[in-house]
């Protein structure tokens, strides 16, 4: 198993401390964990987060996410396993995450969006992509190690 580069944690604690109380605030958020673990999932998946891929992988089969809607999340707008409230949060997830790829106002994707959630969840899901985003490159930069162990 590859280990970290730094013990990153215990050097700048303070700041790991405020990342996971926002971490707090949002997991009480409207939007439910099922989807918001489906979302960190993805943006995970997008930014190569060995760590953050496993993590929310195993908390979507303690959610009781399905193998397959799992599985083909990578390809999320080809299976027809999500439904529209998903697919927007998905969208929106991707649109966020790939600030560099798609320059652009984003407002077709913010219009299916406004369809589906309340201003209240829509303002919660974007502090749910901008920290899974933070917490993937600290991750990815301090090479957060993947835990050997079993998934159910």
């Amino acid at each position: 198993m590859k280990t970290a580069r730094l013990p990153w944690t215990d050097i700048a604690p303070k700041a790991f401390q405020a990342m996971a109380a926002v971490g707090v605030t949002t997991a009480t958020s409207s939007l439910g964990l099922p989807l918001m673990e489906l979302v960190k999932t993805r943006v995970s998946q997008l930014n190569g987060c060995a760590f953050c891929v496993d993590m929310h992988v195993r908390d979507l089969r303690k959610h009781g996410e399905t193998w397959q809607r799992i599985n083909s999340l990578v390809t999320w707008r080809e299976a027809d396993l999500y439904s529209p409230r998903e697919r927007a949060a998905l969208d929106w997830a991707e649109s966020l995450t790939r600030l560099v790829e798609q320059h652009g106002s984003r407002d077709t994707e913010f219009t299916a969006l406004q369809g589906q959630f309340s201003d209240q969840e829509i303002v919660e899901l974007c502090w749910t992509i901008a920290q899974i985003n933070a917490w993937n490159r600290v991750c990815v930069g301090m090479r957060a190690p993947v835990p050997d162990k079993d998934i159910a």
